[in-house]
């Protein structure tokens, strides 16, 4: 991974490998993630709620926002890429999320990283969801999962303890497909909360999974 000076007023956020373990065990579902991040010094810092923040210190990346972002699937040839204030592209065409407004008719893709904590935040959500939506997938690319909601594949994506890398190019490709990226800081260097979505389900998944996860009450720009 690649994340670029935190002082320097451009930087990028680079997984050069996302879905480390789906690559390592021949699964073709994996991506190359690249970001451009601009210092925009008068941004408000993220609403966090990590140790960071209730001490008073500013979070890292609450002074960046991604303004490129570029996801690589090298089995399927596809390239998804964005620019702020600027429509998102699959190879050169115009890309928009879903029109779904109902969770039963939604598909939902979870993430789950590799800690405890995580893990029995997650799985609660996961199985409450399970009931209200059309199906549940969990692909193991966070990456690739935002430009599937981008792409209309897919409805919404939900993770915690993932990090600024996983996410950075494919938030801002969300954003410029019309969807939302919420996101917020987590203990750990880097690690977010996230819920990526159509736009039309943001009320929805929020109603379902706020008592297990507390996610952010307004948008955060990557």
């Amino acid at each position: 991974h690649v994340l670029g000076d935190i002082e320097a007023d451009h930087r990028w956020v680079v997984d050069p490998i996302d879905g480390t373990v789906n690559f390592t065990y021949g699964i073709p579902h994996c991506c190359v993630s690249i970001a451009l991040q601009t210092r925009n010094v008068e941004r408000g810092t993220l609403n966090s709620k990590s140790k960071r923040q209730k001490r008073g210190e500013p979070h890292p990346d609450a002074s960046y926002e991604t303004v490129v972002g570029v996801v690589y699937d090298p089995f399927f040839d596809e390239l998804w890429t964005a620019i702020r204030g600027h429509p998102a592209y699959l190879n050169g065409k115009v890309i928009r999320v879903s029109g779904c407004q109902r969770l039963n008719e939604a598909i939902i893709s979870i993430g789950f990283a590799k800690s405890k904590r995580t893990l029995s935040q997650m799985i609660p959500v996961m199985n409450r969801l399970a009931h209200r939506v059309r199906k549940i997938r969990i692909m193991g690319a966070a990456a690739l999962a935002m430009t599937y909601v981008a792409s209309g594949r897919m409805d919404g994506y939900l993770e915690t303890g993932i990090r600024l890398w996983d996410i950075a190019a494919g938030g801002l490709i969300l954003e410029c497909a019309g969807g939302d990226f919420w996101h917020e800081p987590v203990a750990g260097e880097h690690k977010y909360r996230i819920m990526a979505n159509n736009g039309l389900l943001r009320r929805n998944l929020l109603t379902l999974v706020r008592s297990y996860q507390q996610y952010p009450a307004r948008h955060s720009r990557a």
